[in-house]
C-alpha cells in the first residue's frame, strides 16, 4: 500500500505534502528497525493503520493557521506527524514519557522539513502550555486521559467547535464513556474511510 491512498481521501494536498507523506514509509522502516515504535505486521501498511487512521481527526477539525495542539503520547508520531504535514501552519507539541519515541518523531520531523513540531520527552502532566486542541491514539482510557490535559486549554476558541480533546479510539466504547462521566461527541471513521480497518473506529470530541 503506498501513499496514494491518501490522495484518494485527501485531494487538496499539495505536490510538497504529497512527496512528504510518500517518505514516511522509508522513514519509518529504517527507524522501526532500530527503535520498535509500530508492530512489525503493521509496517506494511502504514498507510491505512497509521497515517490515514490519524488523518481521520482531519476528517473532523480543519485546524488553523497559528492553532497550538498538543499530541499526547504521540509513540513515533501518531497522530502529530501526519497531521503536521497536512496543517503546515498550525504549531504541534508531541510528547511522549518514552524518550527513544521522541528520538524518532525529532529524526522523521527534520528528514520532512517540518517546522512545525516540536517534540518533547515528558509527561503530559508536565507540559505548562496552553492549546486549542488535544489529540491523542489510544493511549488509556478515556476517564484516565482526561485529567492529564485538563487545564491545559487556551480560552478563547476560534475553530468550528470549541476547543477540547480529539481521541481517536476503536471498538465498543459505551462503557468506557459512561465510566467517564464526559458529555462527548462521536465520530464514526467508517463515515469517511471505506477500507474495513475503519469499522469501529471512531475520533471522540470532549469539549473543554
Amino acid at each position: 500500500m503506498t501513499s496514494d491512498i491518501l490522495i484518494k481521501y485527501f485531494p487538496e494536498i499539495t505536490p510538497v505534502q504529497q512527496a512528504q507523506f510518500a517518505r514516511l514509509q522509508e522513514l519509518y522502516t529504517l527507524w522501526n528497525s532500530q527503535i520498535n515504535v509500530i508492530s512489525r505486521k503493521d509496517i506494511d501498511l502504514l498507510y491505512e493503520r497509521h497515517v490515514l487512521h490519524s488523518l481521520g481527526i482531519a476528517k473532523v477539525m480543519t485546524f488553523l493557521p497559528g492553532e497550538n495542539v498538543l499530541d499526547v503520547g504521540t509513540g513515533g508520531g501518531f497522530p502529530g506527524i501526519p497531521l503536521a504535514i497536512l496543517f503546515p501552519e498550525t504549531r504541534f507539541h508531541l510528547v511522549d514519557s518514552i524518550g527513544k519515541k521522541i528520538k524518532v518523531v525529532n529524526e522523521v520531523a527534520a528528514a520532512l522539513g517540518l517546522k512545525n513540531v516540536k517534540a518533547t520527552h515528558a509527561r503530559a502532566e508536565e507540559i505548562k502550555e496552553q492549546f486549542d486542541f488535544v489529540v491523542s491514539r489510544a493511549v488509556t482510557q478515556l476517564k484516565d486521559f482526561y485529567p492529564w490535559v485538563k487545564g491545559k486549554f487556551s480560552k478563547q476558541s476560534k475553530n468550528k467547535l470549541p476547543n477540547g480533546i480529539l481521541y481517536l479510539k476503536g471498538g465498543d466504547l459505551t462503557q468506557e464513556i459512561a465510566d467517564a462521566g464526559l458529555t462527548v461527541q462521536q465520530y464514526h471513521l467508517k463515515d469517511y474511510f471505506e477500507e474495513e480497518f475503519f469499522e469501529t473506529k471512531q475520533v471522540i470530541y470532549v469539549k473543554e
